[in-house]
């Protein structure tokens, strides 16, 4: 079997590394990002503050008690989204097929490069070059798969790099804590370090059932995992920059209740597979077709979101400013474009951890029961509204025809 060679690349503590790229007074000391208030979020956090037990996620004002000496900064999304472009840019001139995970994490497959260079040689090269040219620290893992270069990644930070040869899969994996697998979050690490599972030699030297019998079809992935065993392929880049839906009514309307209540539902539509993409929008466009087919648009800058509570008044807003004829309307349609790789962490800078906990959870029922199992009273008329594919699944985006309802 030719042997693969896939590379992971991340950007060491993204939001802090570029706050200390634009003010130097911040290198050394530290630094959190995020929420500036006493329900806000920790976006990001600087090595410095870490071994005070903060880490990002977590409330900022547990954070600032944990470690009162550092520096709080509220952060700027586009500000870390120009720098996110801008080494997606070095990668994309430089590799053959790679995958943005994130705002500030990448994959790329290299195999088959050693008939011209060696592949370490030349990831070692590409990350120079990254270094050199936006001035952020890099680390990378090299492996024959994702999942082992990604725990390389993480073991070769801060600002370094690791290459796994094949065959030493295993014993890297080995004396690493059962944490430091994808996939393994704090209540799948509680349930094994209950069981005396504190390393991933425990887990592979287990039998496969029992892994499946104590966490069900998870346990056959992390024991698979463990092993130094990964399957799942690179997903080649496609930066998709609009979604949008639009919908023509079966019998024109001037009814604003039902006009806005299908607004909003599209809003929240659309903001759910913002989210589950780890997307954001800066740009909302409205647009209306009135009974005489005459079309008008009207579109907002914003700064970079996801949130529904941000979304859905602004759609509607911009609604509002645009229906002047005073005509029946035959189609509405809301478009988010200006949209960027990265986490929701960039909406921590705004966000209470309430507001965010309320979203995870939201989500997490749509995810497990379907779109449509949570709905606002307002929105439950607009029936033909979500359950749309995965518009960020690395395809080119389908037309589809107005669907109506």
């Amino acid at each position: 079997m030719k042997e693969k060679s896939i590379l992971h690349l991340d950007l060491d503590t993204f939001f802090v590394s570029v706050e200390r790229l634009i003010n130097s007074e911040l290198r050394d000391r530290p630094v959190l990002v995020g929420g500036l208030g006493d329900r806000g979020v920790v976006a990001a956090c600087s090595y410095e503050t870490r071994k005070h037990g903060v880490h990002s996620g977590m409330s900022m004002k547990v954070a600032r008690n944990l470690c009162p000496q550092a520096t709080v900064i509220k952060g700027n999304a586009s500000t870390y989204t120009k720098y996110s472009h801008l080494i997606t840019d070095i990668i994309k001139s430089e590799v053959p097929s790679f995958e943005k995970a994130s705002v500030d994490e990448f994959y790329a497959d290299l195999t088959g490069m050693d008939r011209f260079f060696g592949i370490y040689s030349y990831a070692k090269e590409l990350r120079k070059k990254i270094i050199k040219e936006s001035g952020l620290p890099i680390s990378f893992g090299l492996s024959q798969n994702k999942v082992v270069s990604k725990i390389a990644t993480g073991e070769a930070k801060p600002n370094n790099e690791i290459r796994i040869a094949m065959g030493d899969e295993k014993a890297f994996l080995a004396p690493l804590s059962v944490n430091k697998i994808p996939m393994v979050g704090n209540k799948t690490y509680q349930k094994l370090i209950s069981l005396g599972v504190q390393h991933i030699k425990t887990i592979q030297e287990m039998p496969l059932e029992m892994m499946e019998s104590v966490l069900g079809k998870n346990g056959k992935t992390i024991w698979m995992r463990a092993q130094g065993i990964d399957h799942s392929p690179i997903i080649p880049f496609y930066e998709r920059k609009s979604i949008s839906m639009e919908r023509t009514f079966n019998n024109d309307t001037i009814d604003m209740t039902r006009l806005k209540a299908t607004l909003q539902a599209m809003a929240e539509s659309l903001a759910y597979q913002l989210r589950n993409a780890n997307k954001l929008a800066s740009t909302l466009t409205v647009k209306i077709r009135y009974s005489d087919y005459q079309t008008y648009t009207k579109q907002v800058k914003i700064p970079y979101t996801s949130a529904d509570h941000i979304l859905s008044p602004k759609a509607i807003e911009l609604f509002e400013n645009l229906y002047q004829r005073r005509v029946l309307i035959r189609l509405i349609g809301l478009k988010f474009s200006g949209i960027v790789g990265g986490n929701y962490q960039i909406n921590l800078f705004d966000d209470s951890e309430k507001m965010l906990q309320l979203y995870q959870s939201l989500d997490h029922i749509k995810n497990r029961f379907g779109e449509r199992s949570v709905l606002r009273a307002s929105t439950l008329g607009t029936r033909s509204i979500g359950g749309m594919q995965n518009p960020f699944n690395g395809e080119p985006p389908i037309v589809l025809a107005h669907r109506k309802q």
